[in-house]
């Protein structure tokens, strides 16, 4: 990733994440997205980057394929992280049209800027059923990923190594059993910061 090349180099960089209240933080003081700024600035001691948060709660892909233009295209950013899928699922979007409307995404970031784009899957949701049908819209970010040659943050994978290896998983997500804690949006970040080292 360019990216990768002027944050060593000490270029400027402006990172634009797009999605939904995983990206904004719902509910703490701090989202992956502010525990992510920590670990770039530990890595590459002389970065000069910003991250623009452009996620809003309850938003699904077609919301975001419809404000792209504005809240990330306009900003000219180096980088932009492109994380939905929960919202889509439980709002009875088919994958298929999550799919298309993730696509539209790329597409359109692609057409008009040169900027690097990641894909982040969300978090899984410990339970059988849940999970199966939630990794079905994930696998479409897999494919999508595969397909334009992009980087994937599979958050859901990265969770269900923790929660493996003995991290409980009631540490991980607020009362609402989805919305990470802080430790969880911790850990949502590693999944991320793993793209950005070489």
């Amino acid at each position: 990733m360019s990216t990768i090349k002027k944050l060593k180099a000490g270029e400027a960089v402006r990172i634009a994440a797009i999605g939904d209240s995983l990206t904004y933080g719902w509910m703490v003081s701090r989202g992956y997205l502010g525990y992510l700024q920590d670990m770039i600035a530990a890595q590459y001691p002389g970065a000069k980057f910003s991250i623009i948060n452009a996620g809003i709660p309850g938003d699904t892909a077609e919301g975001g394929m419809h404000r792209i233009e504005y809240d990330v295209i306009s900003r000219n950013p180096d980088c932009v992280l492109i994380q939905f899928a929960l919202n889509d699922a439980f709002a009875g979007y088919p994958p298929p049209e999550f799919e298309s409307n993730v696509r539209s995404m790329i597409d359109r970031v692609r057409s008009s800027s040169r900027a690097d784009m990641i894909l982040l899957t969300s978090v899984c949701l410990n339970d059988e059923r849940e999970d199966r049908f939630i990794d079905q819209y994930y696998g479409r970010l897999e494919n999508l990923a595969e397909e334009y040659s992009l980087p994937l943050a599979a958050v859901h994978k990265y969770w269900r190594e923790k929660i493996s290896g003995g991290v409980q998983f009631g540490r991980l997500v607020q009362y609402d059993m989805v919305h990470p804690t802080e430790a969880g949006y911790k850990l949502m970040a590693e999944a991320v910061m793993e793209v950005f080292i070489d």
